[in-house]
């Protein structure tokens, strides 16, 4: 399997074929569908041989919607597929050689069940040539929408809200212009929080009725709506709108209870996430006489944690609706110990000298200034927690070439079971002289 839904083939002159509806194993017919010159894609067209690895999807949507593109694979092919994947990752982007990397890579680490786990869902939002509105998950093919009653990905007790959702809007796309771009879905089977956010551009919008007919079709604890506007590639929130309950959604993460506005990043898998903060806090074990650092630290997952334990936090967030929640957590909390700054973490880096650190940045990994800037540190250890291979291994590799911290253990954690997506723990430690 690739760092992607494909399968990899080879052609009878060694050439890669990434092929689309197979897994590792598979004997397929199959049809090119582009030809790079040192590599190709193919769409399989008929089984000709299963595969020992491949299951029946609990999913009947599954070979249609891009949520789980390795529903077909057994799970445990999967979490050996996603081992190795990082374990590649390491070795060649990273440069650390198979040998090293096979050691410095436990196990995968799977924290509950491979279905039912997401806290979140979005809708799509399709128009056909009359203006209708269909509202679904996302297809595998750029656009498409795919209906569906339920989501097997979504925690048990809330599947249904998928389909009361899409009935909903529907209905009133059909008499009111919603400008609706995706819909978010947040539900926790903790706090009993089950969340709308309407994706729109601003203008006129039927509040009212939007609550209300939300509302009686699943009794949401909040419903908001996120106003955008720019190109495409480049939305900027525009400004958020209580349409009502809440105003936002409650989660609880191991012993800290947070809330996240529509707009924050937060975790979709919360035994996850609780996986993760567990994994950091033991690699680092922070001290009450100690300085911890926190970049890219979100509404506060491991802040909150951090700032219970270590002396004092410096928490550091670009995104400007996530520093709002990540004081509001802080101030709920109780806790005072923590310089919460907004700001991108190279140009805010913290004026201090941390002892342990904890980096989670976006998939794009560390830039190369706060790889050097993280070096200076007199910091014992680093957690990096990462959802690229890709750019973990590339970052790794500049830490190594500045030669201050090496990497002594790599945890994968499966946070998206039935995708090929894989969570990382990293902990980096001061190389010895």
């Amino acid at each position: 399997m690739t760092y992607g839904p494909d399968a990899l083939a080879h052609d009878t002159d060694g050439r890669a074929v990434f092929v689309s509806g197979a897994v590792v194993g598979d004997r397929v017919r199959a049809v090119i569908d582009r030809d790079e010159g040192r590599w190709a894609h193919a769409a399989a067209l008929e089984l000709t041989e299963a595969s020992p690895e491949r299951v029946v999807p609990r999913c009947p949507h599954a070979g249609a919607c891009g949520g789980c593109p390795w529903a077909a694979l057994s799970y445990e092919a999967q979490a050996r597929a996603k081992r190795d994947g990082v374990v590649d990752a390491l070795a060649r982007i990273g440069r650390l050689g198979t040998e090293r990397a096979e050691a410095l890579v436990s196990p995968l680490v799977s924290p509950g069940d491979p279905w039912g786990y997401r806290n979140k869902v979005e809708l799509a939002v399709a128009r056909d040539a009359r203006g209708r509105v269909t509202l679904g998950m996302h297809g595998r093919g750029e656009g498409d929408v795919v209906q569906v009653k339920s989501c097997a990905l979504l925690d048990k007790a809330h599947s249904g809200a998928v389909k009361s959702v899409s009935g909903a809007l529907g209905y009133l796309a059909g008499s009111h212009d919603l400008q609706l771009e995706r819909v978010g879905i947040r539900a926790s089977r903790r706090t009993r929080d089950l969340e709308v956010a309407l994706w729109t551009r601003p203008g006129a919008f039927p509040r009212a009725q939007v609550a209300k007919v939300l509302g009686d079709a699943l009794r949401p604890t909040s419903v908001v709506r996120v106003m955008q506007k720019g190109p495409a590639k480049a939305r900027r929130i525009a400004g958020v709108e209580c349409l009502s309950g809440a105003g936002s959604w409650g989660e609880v993460v191991g012993a800290e209870s947070m809330r996240v506005s529509a707009p924050s990043f937060f975790q979709v898998n919360t035994r996850g996430a609780e996986k993760l903060v567990e994994l950091v806090m033991e690699a680092l074990d922070p001290q009450a006489d100690e300085e911890a650092m926190d970049l890219y630290c979100g509404a506060g997952t491991f802040t909150l944690p951090l700032a219970r334990r270590a002396g004092f936090v410096s928490a550091v967030e670009s995104y400007g609706p996530a520093v709002r929640d990540l004081r509001r957590n802080l101030e709920r909390a109780g806790l005072g110990n923590v310089d919460a700054v907004g700001g991108d973490a190279g140009r805010e880096f913290p004026d201090t000298d941390a002892d342990v650190i904890v980096v989670d940045p976006p998939r794009a990994g560390l830039a190369a200034d706060v790889v050097s800037r993280l070096s200076e540190q007199p910091a014992r250890a680093i957690a990096y927690v990462s959802c690229d291979p890709a750019t973990l291994a590339r970052d790794l590799a500049r830490f190594e070439e500045i030669g201050a911290f090496r990497p002594t253990r790599v945890t994968p954690v499966d946070l998206f079971p039935q995708t090929y997506h894989v969570e990382t723990v990293t902990l980096l430690e001061r190389a010895r002289a």
